[in-house]
Order: structure tokens, then sequence, then C-alpha cells
């Protein structure tokens, strides 16, 4: 915005000054005067600003728009509402809830027993199933072998229900004070 009107005062300065020196060469082509015998020097004649016509503003005033009024509200008739009485607000009726009787507990889940040993042979097989997901399955057999062989049972799955096998088994203990049977 700045550099266009930078621009358009250069074109004006530019204009002006030719016009100018257009009117002083026209000046000394009409009016040959002599060379005066001593030059001195004169002072620059002032510069006229430019004239521009005169603004004129419209005699004729704006056309008036006409005034509109806004429409009168008409009255609307009333109209008397008879009092009328609350209706009458039963509560509702819900069927009544069937009698339930309290939850019974479930029975805990019961293991299956644990087998019966007759002989040491009938250890191997319930020994393997016990210590299969045994780290140290060597050692784990060899402890199971020893307390079948004792208390006469193997407790059933692969871990835990030790209990199964009665206080034979749950209290045999190691060198260590560790319990021995697996």
């Amino acid at each position: 915005m700045a550099s266009n009107s930078i621009l358009l005062l250069a074109i004006f300065l530019l204009a002006t000054t030719k016009v100018f020196s257009y009117d002083e060469d026209l000046k000394t082509v009409t009016n040959p005067a002599p060379a005066p015998p001593v030059k001195t020097p004169t002072p620059a004649p002032p510069v006229k600003s430019p004239s521009y016509p005169p603004v004129t503003t419209p005699t004729t005033p704006p056309p008036q728009s006409p005034i509109v009024k806004p429409p009168t509200p008409t009255p609307t008739p009333s109209v008397k509402v008879p009092p009328s009485q609350p209706p009458s607000v039963k509560p509702p009726t819900y069927p009544s809830p069937p009698v339930v009787s309290p939850p019974v507990a479930p029975s805990p889940p019961t293991s299956p027993p644990a087998p019966v040993v007759k002989s040491k042979k009938d250890c191997i097989p319930l020994c393997d199933y016990r210590c299969q997901l045994h780290s140290r399955k060597r050692l784990c057999m060899r402890a199971c072998m020893t307390c079948c062989d004792r208390c006469k049972c193997v407790p059933p799955g692969t871990y835990g229900n030790r209990e199964k096998c009665g206080k034979c088994y749950t209290d045999m203990l190691t060198h260590g004070n560790k319990y021995k049977c697996p």
C-alpha cells in the first residue's frame, strides 16, 4: 500500500516538472530576449502547485424511502378457561415380586479321591503324573516314591491336595525341616 502511494507521488512529480519545463521553453521561443550584458544569478521561480477543479456537492437531496409503520396488533378476544380439577393421580401398581428363596452356596469342587496304593509298583504311574511338571523331575520322583511307599498314597493332580493323603503325607519332613512329600 505504501509503495503504491510512493510510486504515484513520483509519477506526479515527474509529470509536473515536464510540464513546467515545457512552459519555460515556450516562453523563451515566443519572447526572444537579448542576452543580458552581465550575468547575475537569478532566483528560481516559485513552483506553482497544480490546481484542481473545485469539488461540487450535489444539490439534490437523496431520495427518501417511504416510512413504513409497523402494523398495530389486533386485540385477541380473551377466552376464560373454566377452572378444572387436577386429575386424580393414582400411584402405579406393580405386581408383587415373586418369593425368592435365599441362594444356596455352591459346594466346593471335589477332587477325585486319592487312589489306593497296594504295592510299590502302583506308585510308579501315580508319582510319574504327579512330578511331570516339576523342574527337578528325578528329585521329585525319588521323594514321591518314598512317601508313597510309607503312606500308601499319592495326592491327585500335579501340585497341592496334600491333605487328601492324611497326616502321614503332610507331616513327613526332610533333614532340613522342609516338607518331604511333593
